[in-house]
């Protein structure tokens, strides 16, 4: 649990939350899974407001309730650093730059949706969102000591929900019940 130490104490606190979260949202395209690198660089290592473990216990919790990964996070996070408050300062800096630049393009993006410049930063945009994406995916699988061996159940789970067009929720659920049976029959 994060502890004032310094000058954070009081209402400067929520606004270093909410500023913290604002950067992140502003600056972070590809969502939830984009942000989590940016979060864990800024809340961990840069401001020391939650271990390495509690960012991943976090970082759990947020995938596993229903919503936006992103606004999860923010949540999770803003609440271990200060409860109710913090939770809603990093909430709505977190989704507050989205906010924005969405009614910005709704406002605009009638005009120029077929404007051949668009189409071509979308898709010169895209390549950058998968690595953003990528990114996060394995350096959490790395600090959490997922080895090879492991990465078999995630891409035999996507390839099963993408080719033969399983709901996710089917292989959720087989997920746990083999974990259950592997851990009560099968670990040593």
């Amino acid at each position: 649990m994060f502890i004032c130490k310094h000058y954070l104490c009081g209402v400067k606190i929520y606004w270093e939350i909410f500023y913290s979260f604002l950067k992140i949202g502003l600056f972070t395209i590809g969502g939830g899974w984009a942000m989590v690198s940016v979060i864990e660089q800024e809340i961990v290592h840069k401001k020391g407001w939650m271990t390495k473990e509690e960012f991943v216990d976090s970082l759990a919790i947020a995938q596993t309730v229903p919503g936006v990964l992103a606004i999860n996070m923010a949540n999770c996070v803003g609440y271990h650093i200060q409860k109710k408050k913090g939770a809603l300062m990093a909430i709505l800096g977190s989704a507050l730059p989205s906010f924005l630049i969405i009614l910005v393009i709704a406002m605009f993006f009638k005009g120029i949706k077929d404007n051949p410049v668009v189409e071509r930063i979308f898709k010169g945009i895209r390549p950058a969102v998968v690595a953003l994406i990528c990114v996060p995916v394995f350096t959490t699988a790395k600090s959490v000591g997922i080895n090879f061996r492991n990465v078999i159940i995630p891409i035999l789970s996507a390839l099963v929900i993408w080719q033969l067009k399983v709901s996710p929720a089917y292989v959720f659920l087989f997920a746990a019940i083999g974990g259950i049976v592997y851990v009560k029959y099968f670990q040593k």
